[in-house]
């Protein structure tokens, strides 16, 4: 080969060898600066989720502008599946400008109120003062939860509305107002027959049914109580207030599954179970342990806890499971506005009931179902049950 040519050729390989290196060089500081970029900000993403979380934990407040502007993004929503947006206008107008005359109920950081609307229907409307972001966080979980609901022992939502730093809810006017009060108002219980306490139990199984079991995904209620159980004109019971309702990850309820997200403990709640106090987990045994409590307050006509009461019986629950099962006992701790109105047979079997609801261990407590079950033979048949009276 010509000297010269060879010369060429290695100078020319030289220079390529030279020039790949570079270009190799190039993409490799390249791809790092990329990585340590994107290292960078996900750093950054994950220090925002967690100061956002801690305050969360801490309850700081969230800035109003930023959350109603999220809500108000709803506002012009009015299609099936979502919430309807209601004029504030028209509940002004629909309240009387909040007339204290119309107030039904008031606790912590909510007023509830009768109003009517224009076109003559008769509604409550709960007033909700958002001052921190637990609050506000509940305001927002109960309007889109209730948005989804359709069963006749889940209250029914008309839509809602926002003023300023405050929300509004308006549902269904329950004209027998609560079950606390029906059972530990004035009226100590006088218009509540054990049949009638009967059908108010199965209405609240009825309704736990369909949201534990039936929703998709499931919903447990998580604040079942005396309070939170509405009556209508005519006894009829239906869940309400679902600012502590949790949606269970990954579907699929009962017992060896279906754990909701950890708990939170952010405002008052209802009666916890053992476990979720323990562990921090909620399943939809903790509203079958709660509705345990509910049917000892039924059948016993006390509080779940009432300071009031003699040393030792301050705690119903401790109290009563010492005495559910037995037969000679149970009929002399009734409550005395139906002691000895109802069949002992069928008294003891709700006291069976309720003592298996009840149970420390969450695997031996019944299903909601079976609960229903267990509860149909023992309600009138004009009560929606099957006893022949």
């Amino acid at each position: 080969m010509d000297p010269i040519r060879k010369k060429l050729l290695i100078a020319a390989f030289t220079i390529l060898c030279f020039s790949f290196t570079a270009i190799l060089l190039s993409l490799v500081c390249l791809w790092k600066i990329h990585r340590k970029k994107k290292k960078n900000n996900s750093e950054k993403l994950l220090t925002q989720a967690d100061d956002h979380s801690l305050d969360a934990e801490k309850g700081v407040a969230l800035s109003p502008s930023s959350f109603f502007a999220k809500c108000n993004s709803l506002c012009t929503l009015s299609l099936k599946g979502f919430a309807s947006f209601i004029d504030y206008k028209m509940i002004e107008k629909a309240t009387k400008n909040f007339d204290k005359i119309n107030i039904l109920d008031e606790s912590g950081f909510k007023l509830v109120y009768k109003a009517i609307l224009d076109n003559g229907t008769e509604v409550a409307v709960k007033k909700v003062f958002c001052l921190t972001k637990g609050i506000q966080r509940e305001f927002e979980n109960e309007v889109k939860l209730l948005s989804r609901f359709h069963h006749s022992n889940v209250i029914s939502s008309y839509g809602y509305s926002i003023e300023n730093e405050t929300g509004f809810v308006v549902y269904e006017l329950m004209h027998n107002g609560s079950l606390e009060t029906q059972l530990h108002g004035p009226s100590r219980g006088s218009q509540l027959s054990w049949h009638r306490r009967l059908k108010i139990a199965l209405d609240i199984a009825r309704g736990l049914q369909y949201l534990n079991e039936l929703c998709i995904p499931p919903i447990i209620h998580r604040n079942l109580k005396p309070s939170t159980i509405l009556l209508d004109s005519n006894f009829n019971a239906k869940i309400s207030d679902f600012g502590m309702a949790a949606v269970v990850a990954g579907g699929g309820g009962g017992k060896e599954g279906g754990l909701s997200r950890s708990l939170n403990f952010l405002g008052k709640t209802g009666p916890i179970a053992p476990e979720s106090i323990l562990n921090g987990i909620l399943t939809d045994m903790n509203d079958v342990y709660a509705f345990g409590v509910i049917l000892l307050e039924l059948v016993l006509g006390r509080k779940a806890l009432e300071m009031s009461e003699v040393s030792g019986q301050e705690c119903l629950v401790r109290w009563a499971r010492a005495v559910l099962t037995d037969r000679h006992v149970m009929p002399n701790v009734v409550d005395p506005v139906i002691r000895g109105t109802m069949s002992v047979k069928h008294l003891n079997q709700v006291g069976v009931i309720a003592y298996l609801c009840l149970e420390d261990e969450p695997k031996y407590r019944p299903l909601i179902t079976d609960i229903l079950n267990s509860l149909v033979p023992l309600v009138p048949v004009g009560l929606g049950g099957t006893l022949i009276v």
